[in-house]
């Protein structure tokens, strides 16, 4: 036994949707397990409490982005920021998981150690200075894009003598009231934006080299609120999480199956709105639909917003910025106060944390992910990156489930290291991590974790299997080890035996 035990049991790195979900699972699941959690910030909510841009909401309806733990009891199941970061501090308060938040703590680096079957972890305070904390497990909620840096297309905006702002990085005292706005970007953010700037704005253009597949839904789930008035708070939460999940895995499946079929029923719900003689040339992109995200559309805000003359969509590229606007490639020129760089994120592996394991850093490049969740030779650490064709609270749900269980295997087992082992000659054949054509997805292919393409050594993107496999699955299945610091045991015979 070590001389001391680490200062926590867990460490949770991030206290947005994936770091509170985790807590919430361990405060259910792992009582005895001690944890904190870690926030580069100086408030909970991740991604919610970071855009600050007009409009801010989800893309995807709270019932599936909501936690399979609490249900969602708002009106609309498209919310906007503020009533998201109310549902998490509703949580973090009910569930007792605030006072284990520590703010403005970035955590810059982590070495496991075997000898010490614990993660040395090296954290940036807010007045600069370093400090140190253990934890046997390191769970990392610490989202999937860069923070400090967007994805920079490398604009040269020359002559433009109005003002630029990157969506990342809203000022808090913008006043576009009356101004001539050009967004650069056809994803949700531009999608977003373009609708919740024309309150004030004269006018409000997007500007996009490519259209995106755009998907038009009311903001209020008609039968979750009729379920709501008739059945209990959580089984009418149930029954609408699992109808919104099948729902959505038919509308993938669909579109992968039958893309012309998806593209003709996406292009009528746009001609209902915007008039059945609309030409549909700025909404017809060149891939089918759901090789890229769709983009929500709730009430028709954006269609709305066209019809009204408040907003409209240009396809063009980008010549040059001038004075008082850009200059396109077709010899247009639009008018523009304000540019909106819309124009993506930029991924980052594991929060850009400096990983390491006996003091050498850690290529994820160089690793095969375990049930989505875990890497292979990799001790004690699990992450969340969320699917892309459904909710990202999804996997966070299913993984920290998942981890809780292997948190409890190891307490009964006494051990203190869980690893997934994958020998050098594993055979393993490679399969592309993501089947997607965007753009940040592919900038950032080079960089992501391996994928296979059997189960387990796979990130998945089918969520109902995944949660059955998660839940249902045998936590010790021959690939995942279970050890005591200074030991090298590999194979199941080797491996401890369960506590009687």
């Amino acid at each position: 036994m070590l001389a001391t035990p680490p200062d926590f049991d867990v460490l949770i790195v991030g206290a947005g949707i994936s770091g509170i979900g985790m807590a919430a699972h361990m405060e259910m699941h792992c009582p005895t397990h001690s944890y904190a959690i870690v926030e580069r910030r100086e408030n909970l909510g991740g991604t919610w409490d970071l855009f600050r841009y007009p409009g801010i909401r989800s893309d995807s309806d709270m019932h599936t982005l909501g936690f399979v733990f609490e249900p969602w009891k708002h009106e609309k199941s498209i919310a906007d920021a503020p009533a998201i970061l109310d549902y998490l501090n509703t949580i973090v308060d009910e569930r007792d998981i605030r006072k284990h938040i520590r703010y403005q703590q970035k955590v810059i680096s982590a070495d496991w150690r075997d000898d010490e079957a614990r993660w040395h972890v090296t954290i940036e305070q807010a007045d600069g200075s370093h400090t140190r904390m253990t934890a046997n497990f390191l769970y990392l909620g610490s989202g999937y894009y860069d923070y400090d840096e967007p994805y920079d297309p490398g604009f040269e905006f020359g002559d433009f003598d109005g003002q630029i702002v990157h969506p990342q990085f809203w000022p808090e005292d913008l006043d576009y009231t009356g101004k001539k706005i050009v967004v650069i970007g056809s994803g949700a953010t531009a999608v977003t934006i373009v609708p919740s700037m024309t309150d004030k704005a004269a006018h409000v253009t997007m500007l996009q080299r490519t259209p995106t597949w755009m998907f038009s839904r009311p903001a209020k789930d008609a039968i979750a609120n009729f379920l709501r008035k008739v059945l209990p708070e959580e089984l009418a939460y149930k029954i609408t999480r699992w109808k919104n999940i099948k729902m959505q895995d038919f509308g993938f499946k669909r579109a992968r199956n039958k893309p012309d079929k998806m593209a003709k029923d996406l292009h009528k719900r746009i001609r209902k709105s915007m008039g059945k003689d609309y030409d549909l040339k700025d909404f017809t992109p060149p891939y089918d639909p759901w090789d890229q995200r769709l983009c929500l559309v709730p009430d028709d805000d954006l269609f709305e917003a066209m019809k009204s003359g408040k907003a409209d969509v240009v396809t063009a590229k980008i010549k040059r910025f001038v004075k008082g606007g850009i200059e396109l490639d077709n010899g247009q020129t639009l008018d523009a106060d304000i540019i909106v760089t819309a124009t993506g994120l930029k991924l980052a592996v594991c929060g850009k944390i400096d990983i390491s394991q006996n003091g050498e850093k850690v290529d994820f490049a160089q690793r095969f992910y375990y049930k989505g969740c875990m890497f292979s030779n990799l001790p004690n650490l699990a992450v969340v990156f969320g699917y892309l064709n459904a909710s990202w609270t999804l996997r966070a749900d299913v993984n920290s489930d998942y981890i809780c269980r292997v948190l409890n295997t190891m307490q009964q087992k006494g051990s203190d290291i869980a690893v997934a082992v994958l020998p050098d000659n594993h055979g393993l054949e490679e399969d592309d991590i993501f089947d997607f054509s965007s753009g940040y997805i592919q900038r950032s292919k080079h960089i992501m974790p391996k994928n296979a393409v059997s189960y387990p050594w796979r990130l998945n993107q089918e969520y109902i299997s995944d949660r059955k496999i998660m839940q249902e699955g045998p936590v010790e299945d021959g690939l995942l080890s279970f050890r005591k610091a200074g030991a090298n045991a590999t194979k199941p015979e080797e491996q401890l035996e369960p506590a009687e």
